[in-house]
């Protein structure tokens, strides 16, 4: 008989349990985590031994939407799960992020988190149990975890937050927040909102940190319980690396001045050539010394160029490149660089350069979307791209890895809530961010970059989007927060916080950290300082646009929207799509019609797409009496001639009606194809349509 623990709780209205010792027994840890209906199998497994010639921790987070978890069968021709989904992808970042900076320094074990997505709950999402779940296992294993950690969802309806919203609540709710921690402090933010004002954010995020705390308790006593029981393994110790002194020392001698001038170089490829130099010109003068420890002393330079770094900005409050803690890099705003594109941008700042193109297309163009969750179909996308050049790199370009679809999923979370909704602008709308040049806050250059380009292409957004990332360098209680994070700063610092949003509130926030957690005062003042940074870079950017233009590019496509009654789809359609289809090749437009009623009908012509729009409204337009029509004659009868006066529909003109004088022989007056005007007289009780030819002669 197996020995299951089991641990549960009620949270936000659902019982929240974990188990283990029952599935994936042969996993480091493995726990089976039920939320509601759904419910997640989350393993953790790690490596006996380091893996060789790496310098970085090599975890592994895999997120797997298995479809039966929600009784579908997949699309494609295998029928079976693919390569992970964009929301899978992003589901296995935010897991990764706030467990990674919780292992110590120097482990170089493999560990790999797996979690299988096995039943979902239509209005309860599965990621968070994910984490909880990764976080349980990862306790139980021998890996040397710092945990653990826990994660909820906050929404906000009216001024209430609420913990992991309903499907329902989701669609009344401000915001999508989504907190994990420790028990002690926050480790991750990721959220979009719809104009949330920074304090209300903060409470927010300090409300969710509340429900994870008790998360962490449950798993605590979890982990006691199956320690007892035999099933959790004992912690590994891992040895903290330690240089050793005389090469430090030696070092600091050496290099320190050199590398310290160096490093305040404001050009990025020159600082880095420079600082390359003096790290190679130190090996060389002390490897003759230290003839088998060339890492040792590469490691010691590292080591002292962050420590360079760090207390510059702690005691001297000076930057590498000479800017004022809360100083935002210089700005260049540009747009309609692209000639033929429906809308462009490039947005530079500092030596970060985002280059954002805005396209337009019909609503047939909307993403669908084959996966777990509840959404079928995207009308706003946002794509971000990474290439090499952008930092000075070669390397192979193989198609968006998690980094592009993780910054193209933020900056398209910061501009949804100012999107226009389709009845407003019925276009589908897609902008590709190309990072040109990259030096520290691609992502919020993005946001910036973006911004101008929809308002450059016509797109009528509520309001104007800007962003910028925050740093941190934290030395015991003493903290610094930097405005616009530079790649430097990044690299040795210890948070990257990208805050976006509007003049009046947050769209959409991500942090992460490499420190084992930060506090409600540190989130405070980096949120100050990023509305400040913000405003900033607002003033800039409306400077080369002010608001969005009211005229669409020549280039774009126009939209044409008409309502006809539903009972008249069939009629539009015709048997087969015979009507529509010859629609288009007469116009050359495109057309979509939703089951509404409603006709979307786009051109780049658009005397072509009026032309259609009239073709549609004589197919939907029902005859009235009185009015006058031109048509074919199609049909000749010795008792008169019937006349086309709308699509489908014909009339008669009695041979009486053709003309003020007796006619013997109706072809003595009309023949067939020729065209002619009539007014109609009557309707009759049996539908019949009487036409007269008469009553428009004088």
């Amino acid at each position: 008989m197996d020995t299951i623990i089991k641990k549960s709780m009620s949270l936000a209205g659902r019982e929240l349990s974990i188990e283990t010792g029952h599935l994936a027994k042969q996993a480091s840890g493995a726990v089976l985590v039920r939320y509601g209906d759904t419910v997640v199998l989350v393993t953790a497994t790690t490596s006996k031994e380091p893996r060789e010639g790496v310098d970085f921790f090599p975890l592994t987070v895999d997120y797997e939407e298995k479809m039966y978890a929600v009784g579908k069968i997949p699309g494609g021709f295998l029928r079976r799960e693919g390569r992970a989904t964009e929301a899978a992808t992003l589901s296995a970042r935010l897991i990764d992020r706030p467990i990674r900076p919780l292992f110590p320094k120097g482990y170089r074990c493999d560990v790999q988190i797996v979690a299988t997505v096995l039943s979902v709950e239509a209005d309860n999402e599965p990621d968070m149990c994910a984490m909880i779940g990764a976080s349980a296992a990862l306790h139980l294993s021998s890996a040397p975890f710092m945990g653990p950690i826990a994660g909820v969802s906050v929404g906000l309806i009216g001024d209430e937050f609420i913990i992991n919203p309903t499907e329902a609540q989701r669609a009344e709710s401000r915001m999508h927040l989504s907190v994990a921690g420790t028990f002690d402090a926050i480790m991750m933010v990721e959220a979009g909102a719809k104009e949330v004002p920074e304090e209300q954010m903060l409470d927010a995020i300090m409300f969710g940190h509340e429900e994870i705390q008790r998360i962490v308790a449950m798993i605590e006593e979890f982990r006691a319980d199956a320690l007892a029981a035999g099933i959790a393994q004992n912690k590994i110790d891992v040895e903290p690396i330690e240089l050793p002194e005389d090469i430090v020392a030696d070092v600091e001698a050496t290099a320190h001045d050199e590398l310290k001038e160096a490093l305040q170089i404001v050009n990025k490829q020159a600082r880095d050539e420079a600082v390359s130099a003096v790290k190679d010109k130190a090996v060389e003068a002390l490897i003759e010394k230290y003839p088998e420890q060339e890492e040792d002393l590469r490691a010691a330079l590292e080591a002292m160029m962050k420590q360079i770094v760090r207390k510059l900005i702690t005691l001297e409050h000076k930057r590498p490149d000479g800017r004022a803690i809360t100083e935002v890099r210089p700005l260049t705003c540009e747009v309609d660089l692209l000639p033929r594109a429906h809308g462009s941008a490039v947005f530079t700042r500092g030596q970060t350069q985002i280059m954002s193109v805005t396209t337009l297309g019909s609503l047939r163009d909307n993403q669908l979307l084959d996966g777990i969750e509840n959404v079928d179909s995207r009308r706003y996308l946002h794509h971000y791209n990474f290439p090499p050049y952008s930092v000075g790199e070669t390397r192979p370009m193989r198609g968006p890895g998690r980094r592009e679809i993780g910054h193209g999923a933020l900056a398209r979370r910061a501009l949804e809530p100012v999107i226009p909704s389709e009845e407003e602008f019925p276009y589908t709308i897609r902008v590709v961010s190309e990072a040109i040049e990259s030096n520290g806050s691609t992502s919020m250059g993005s946001v910036c970059g973006s911004t101008l380009s929809l308002m450059a292409a016509g797109v009528p957004i509520k309001k104007p989007v800007s962003g910028v990332a925050m740093g941190l360098i934290r030395e015991g209680d003493e903290f610094v927060v930097l405005t616009d994070l530079q790649g430097l700063e990044d690299a040795l610092g210890d948070m990257d916080f990208k805050v976006a949003g509007t003049k009046d509130g947050v769209t959409a926030l991500q942090m992460d950290i490499k420190i084992s957690g930060i506090n409600r005062a540190i989130l405070k003042q980096a949120l100050a300082q990023a509305y400040d940074g913000r405003m900033f870079i607002m003033d800039a950017m409306l400077a080369a646009i002010p608001a969005p233009r009211t005229e669409l590019s020549p280039y774009a496509p126009r939209v044409l929207q008409m309502k006809i009654d539903v009972d008249k789809i069939k009629d539009v359609i015709g048997s087969g799509g015979k009507t529509i289809k010859k629609i288009i090749e007469l116009t050359g437009v495109e057309i979509d019609v939703e089951e509404t009623g409603v006709v979307h009908i786009l051109s780049v012509d658009a005397d072509a797409a009026a032309r259609a729009q009239k073709m549609i409204e004589d197919i939907v337009r029902e005859p009235e009496v009185g009015e006058i029509y031109e048509g074919p004659v199609v049909k000749i009868m010795d008792f008169g001639a019937f006349v086309n006066i709308l699509p489908g529909k014909d009339g008669l003109v009695h041979i009486s009606q053709l003309a003020k004088k007796r006619v013997n022989k109706v072809e003595d007056v009309v023949k067939v194809g020729d065209i002619v005007r009539v007014k109609l007289v009557e309707i009759d009780k049996q539908g019949r349509l009487n036409l007269s030819m008469k009553a428009l002669l004088d």
